[in-house]
């Protein structure tokens, strides 16, 4: 059907301020700011309004930047043909379907506010753009079914498990919003698939980041303390408190309490989502104290001067130093092995140096403790041997 009227196209993109009708109850709206929106007026046939007279209703149809001319008309045409059947448009309008991506982008919006901090958030919708949104983001929602879903997980479900898997779980997230929404209904096929057992079973590898043998770190940090770089001082202090990259690097000034001896890492920086203290021995405090020189935001200061350091840069100081094959993080396991062989520490100590989360949640509720003046001695003991000051820690009295 050619739908006709007043307007143009032209006079669409041109007409001033005010409003300018197209027949059949169909108006443009222009206001004084230049934004143009479409209106159309019916009456619905047998329905009063509150004064007793005939229920006359103006609905709007959207943004004319959105929606064409004929898209308008058409949508007039729908509304006045419900309401020449005594239905109210307002509830009886057919509701359009979004896309996978428009539902998509929305989840992340709202959930902005609970991500731990913006790299997840971004990382969440970046693994939809890269894997969901080319096979299925223009798709309407409630035609997505198992097909669609395995169009996008298959292709990775073994090469790329661990992507796979968690773009699964956000597919799902993404299709019970929508649920909820009254987009779609029936049974989630990301559910359907896994319960039905479709995409076959991958035995998951763990992969451990190689670490240094405790043995060998004495000799490895005096080669390290001989180098001034700022990424040899940031990889000493990673090297002697266990933690973790990211905590050491982005570590400012104000979360060390020289006095107390003791850096607080806030929790929007740790793994577990909870605060972390770490007690400072003398080597920690000498290795940052003249960092302090550099008057930088951050303790270990990049090219910039109020910007952290690279994280790549510890671990290209290790290729530079001929340290094949190990990481950075591997030093945590390094300090683990040690304290377990070396210095027979019990095993909650040990792990808490590590900000590992201890026993069941039901344990965690009642462990208020961090244990900070027992891992204080360990620390200590752990200083002391990586700078080769004595031999082989053999037994830490940290039970006590």
């Amino acid at each position: 059907m050619v739908l006709t009227g007043k307007l143009t196209k032209k006079l669409v993109e041109n007409l001033g301020p005010g409003r300018h009708g197209d027949g059949g109850g169909l108006y443009l709206v222009v206001d004084p700011s230049g934004a143009r929106r479409w209106i159309v007026r019916v009456v619905v046939k047998g329905q009063k309004n509150k004064n007793g007279g005939p229920l006359r209703t103006d609905f709007g149809l959207g943004g004319a930047d959105i929606v064409t001319l004929n898209q308008a008309r058409e949508r007039a045409l729908e509304y006045r043909r419900m309401a020449k059947q005594g239905l109210n448009p307002r509830y009886n309008a057919k509701q359009e379907t979004p896309t996978f991506e428009e539902i998509a982008q929305q989840v992340h919006i709202e959930r902005m506010p609970t991500w731990k901090n913006a790299k997840h958030g971004q990382l969440w919708i970046n693994t939809l753009r890269d894997y969901a949104f080319p096979k299925i983001g223009r798709m309407p929602v409630d035609s997505i079914g198992q097909p669609e879903v395995l169009m996008c997980l298959s292709p990775i479900w073994t090469e790329k498990h661990e992507t796979a898997r968690r773009l699964s779980q956000r597919i799902k997230i993404v299709l019970d919003v929508a649920k909820s929404k009254s987009f779609r209904s029936g049974e989630n096929p990301v559910t359907a698939i896994k319960d039905a057992q479709v995409l076959p079973k991958v035995l998951k590898k763990p992969k451990h980041h190689k670490a240094m043998a405790w043995q060998d770190v004495p000799a490895f940090y005096a080669d390290l303390k001989t180098r001034n770089a700022m990424a040899a001082k940031a990889l000493m202090f990673t090297c002697l408190t266990g933690a973790r990259t990211g905590e050491v690097l982005g570590m400012k000034w104000g979360e060390l309490d020289f006095d107390a001896r003791l850096w607080t890492c806030p929790a929007e920086r740790m793994k577990t989502g909870e605060e972390h203290r770490v007690p400072l021995t003398d080597e920690m405090l000498a290795t940052v104290e003249p960092l302090k020189a550099m008057q930088s935001d951050y303790v270990f200061k990049g090219q910039k001067r109020h910007r952290p350091l690279s994280n790549m840069s510890m671990l290209m100081l290790l290729r530079r130093m001929n340290v094949e094959g190990m990481t950075v993080h591997g030093f945590r396991s390094t300090f683990r092995d040690w304290a377990s062989e070396a210095a027979n520490a019990p095993r909650e100590v040990a792990e808490m140096s590590l900000s590992h989360r201890i026993g069941s949640q039901v344990e965690q509720a009642y462990a208020r403790s961090d244990l900070l003046e027992k891992r204080r001695v360990l620390m200590e003991r752990w200083s002391t041997f990586v700078t080769g000051t004595t031999g082989t820690v053999v037994n830490i009295n940290v039970r006590g």
